[in-house]
């Protein structure tokens, strides 16, 4: 990044822009890691010790460090944002945490990293200051201290009922979004019946957020509404397919597959869908996508994950092809699609299909499988000590849905 704190860099001040400089791509790397399917808890502490060291460097003549870690902050970039805020926070400088403050609140492309930041360190460094954004009139600090209280686990309390209680707040939709999403995931069943006022409200992240956390506190009587989010697209079709199809019954959730399927360019959805829903009777029809060379690795992954079995360990997987020019007449959304599957294997569909046809007889029809496994508290708490990224998320998405009581665990949260 060849950041300089000042115009001639001494040598001394070089040791510490690589410090800011690794601890940031570093940052980096860990956000797209908790997303992908070849990272395990172990990998993220390897990698967060990582960052750890380079930010323990910064901290060895904070004073100097935060001149570069100022200089930084001028590329508003995420990892930079991160860096300066953890340091702004240990140094326990007002000035330094209000100036790390005001640049990740500058877009929302260096927001989450604010938030990460928070999180990071030890309470002794953060609290007070969740305490000074709960009480801020500053309707981002409010959504900045709920999203901290999320990654860390921590129920809100009576703050979040304050957000809630008060109109200003509501009409800050994001705000309100966020608010409404922490009752579902706090298992906050005291604050249900302001729920139904965010269903009718006209922001469809307000709406969303409304369903995801009835869904949460096990009330599925608005699943008709939902379904426009599942079958229509939008940015929120991910997120409700995720939810949906882990609380329907199987029939339904066949219902709504095929109506999704009816949609074009829906087919990617229609294959994830199916391994959420973790119906084995789908596998045959998902075992033929991979044929497709777009749908290949997102087939393959459904396969894995209803089955438990790994396409690599078994020698179920081949080399990637060159697939620029098998996808070139197919959709665009292909392409977009690709960057998902980067790290998923591509599979064998011959050996695949003999490997089913052989030990599908001892799947049972009508039942949902995860990781080859019926889907219980045990082996869900088992998938989040030891499971893979994209695992570790379903696994604590289905347990929240199991236990009404169970808070949502953030998958996304610092491991060390």
């Amino acid at each position: 990044m060849g950041l300089s704190a000042s115009e001639h860099t001494t040598p001394f001040l070089q040791i510490y822009e690589r410090y800011v400089d690794e601890a940031s791509f570093l940052w980096v790397l860990r956000k797209v890691a908790l997303e992908q399917p070849h990272y395990s808890s172990e990998d993220l502490m390897d990698l967060e010790n990582r960052i750890e060291q380079q930010l323990d460097g910064i901290m060895t003549a904070p004073e100097d460090a935060w001149a570069v870690c100022e200089a930084a902050l001028d590329l508003e970039e995420p990892g930079e944002v991160f860096v300066a805020a953890v340091t702004a926070l240990r140094c326990l400088d007002v000035w330094k945490i209000q100036k790390a403050v005001e640049c990740g609140l500058h877009s929302e492309e260096t927001f989450p990293a604010l938030v990460s930041a928070f999180a990071w360190v030890k309470e002794k460094y953060s609290h007070t200051w969740i305490k000074k954004f709960f009480m801020s009139k500053n309707f981002d600090h409010k959504r900045l201290a709920l999203d901290v209280c999320a990654l860390r686990g921590e129920n809100p309390l009576e703050q979040l009922d304050k957000i809630l209680e008060r109109d200003d707040c509501r009409q800050n939709k994001p705000l309100f979004a966020r608010a409404i999403r922490s009752i579902g995931e706090f298992k906050r069943t005291d604050l249900s019946h302001i729920l139904p006022l965010a269903l009718q409200d006209a922001d469809k992240s307000v709406v969303f957020a409304g369903l995801w956390s009835s869904i949460m506190l096990g009330d599925q009587s608005h699943m008709e509404q939902l379904k426009q989010f599942v079958i229509d697209g939008g940015e929120y079709q991910q997120n409700a397919i995720e939810i949906a199809f882990r609380v329907l019954s199987i029939d339904k959730a066949r219902e709504w597959i095929s109506l999704m399927a009816a949609q074009p360019n829906n087919k990617r959805h229609v294959i994830v869908a199916s391994r959420i829903l973790g119906d084995p009777q789908a596998l045959p029809w998902v075992i033929a996508q991979m044929q497709e060379p777009g749908m290949a690795r997102v087939a393959g992954e459904a396969f894995s994950v209803i089955t438990g079995i790994d396409l690599v360990k078994y020698g179920l997987a081949t080399d990637i092809p060159d697939l620029d020019e098998k996808l070139r007449y197919h959709d665009d959304d292909a392409f977009v699609a690709l960057d998902d599957d980067e790290n998923l294997p591509f599979p064998t569909v011959e050996k695949i299909a003999g490997v089913w046809q052989k030990y599908g007889q001892y799947f049972s029809t009508g039942k949902r499988y995860f990781m080859g496994h019926l889907i219980t508290e045990e082996y869900l708490l088992e998938s989040i000590q030891h499971g893979k990224q994209r695992q570790r998320h379903a696994a604590a998405l289905e347990l929240a849905l199991l236990n009404i009581h169970q808070p949502y665990l953030n998958t996304r949260a610092k491991v060390i």
